[in-house]
């Protein structure tokens, strides 16, 4: 079980190293285990080369064929753990944007894979304590421990940001020969969330901007409202990548510069160290990762990772 779990990891994070944090083992044991695989079974499962990591045929196969009984063996686990009081109810708190647009799409497979756990919803509150009765866990934005010492945070998703805009407007930028570095974004009107007001000023150096001046023109409460303002082309907002990827497909939203880079804040899991443990919060908190990671994966892929 511990190789099969450390292939899978490595092939969900796409990294020795990262699949070594993520099992809190060395990347030399990783590295063993995936081994010991291979020589047990004869064949190679991952491509490796300088500058990617990759699944052979077989590999791929083999992938496809297990991580569905791994997937039964966790959620038979969690139910043993819970016990036969017919379920487990758990509340959390989770941003708005963050629950409408990226998990409640999702809880669909939560709950396959955790029949016995059962998931409510409380008011969100963006400084929150877990001074009540509850929530048992939430899913807040910002930086983590550093923000956060005394509750126990790990990082999700969110770190990559990009400016997004209206199509028409990139048209007309790109016609009128503009837009030719970062620098000139500072000039536009600048949406941004009412928490991250020196958003801006850090993308626009970490893009190498030499005006780092932002024009800032409307705050939102919510990172839903930058959305949808800059797709009325209101302006040009600044968002974590992943909650605009649809609308990126879809072609409603278009990246004049799209860069690597990765802001000071994300979306963190988060919880009383004494609540870490119930059997309901670990069953949420372990596929929350498990998927966040799978994404950052699958993003990874086609060339827009976190990094």
């Amino acid at each position: 079980m511990s190789e099969l779990h450390a292939f899978v990891a490595v092939v969900r994070t796409g990294s020795f190293s990262r699949a070594a944090t993520e099992l809190l083992v060395t990347q030399g044991a990783i590295s063993r285990a995936v081994a010991r695989m291979e020589s047990h079974y004869g064949k190679q499962l991952l491509q490796r080369d300088s500058h990617q990591l990759g699944l052979t045929p077989a590999g791929r196969q083999f992938l496809d064929e297990i991580q569905e009984p791994l997937a039964a063996i966790e959620a038979a686990s969690v139910r043993l753990r819970l016990g036969n009081d017919g379920g487990h109810d758990i509340t959390a708190a989770v941003v708005p944007t963050l629950a409408h647009v990226w998990l409640i799409p999702r809880l669909a497979a939560f709950h396959a894979r955790y029949p016995d756990v059962q998931l409510r919803f409380v008011p969100y509150r963006s400084q929150e304590d877990f001074s009540g009765s509850t929530p048992d866990c939430a899913i807040l934005t910002g930086l983590g421990e550093e923000q956060w010492p005394a509750l126990a945070c790990e990082y999700l998703i969110g770190r990559e940001v990009v400016p997004v805009c209206s199509p028409a407007r990139a048209a007309a930028r790109h016609e009128q020969g503009r837009w030719q570095t970062p620098d000139e974004l500072a000039g536009e009107p600048l949406l941004y969330h009412t928490t991250s007001p020196g958003a801006w000023t850090h993308w626009l150096r970490a893009a190498g901007a030499r005006a780092t001046a932002p024009n800032l023109r409307q705050s939102y409460d919510l990172v839903a409202g930058v959305i949808q303002a800059a797709i009325a082309d209101f302006g040009i907002g600044l968002v974590p990548r992943f909650l605009v990827q649809a609308e990126l497909d879809a072609g409603r939203l278009a990246v004049p510069f799209d860069l690597p880079i990765l802001s000071q804040r994300g979306y963190y899991f988060c919880t009383p160290a004494h609540r870490r443990h119930q059997p309901g919060v670990a069953a949420f908190r372990s596929w929350l990762i498990e998927t966040a990671k799978g994404e950052i994966a699958a993003m990874a892929m086609s060339g827009h990772g976190e990094g």
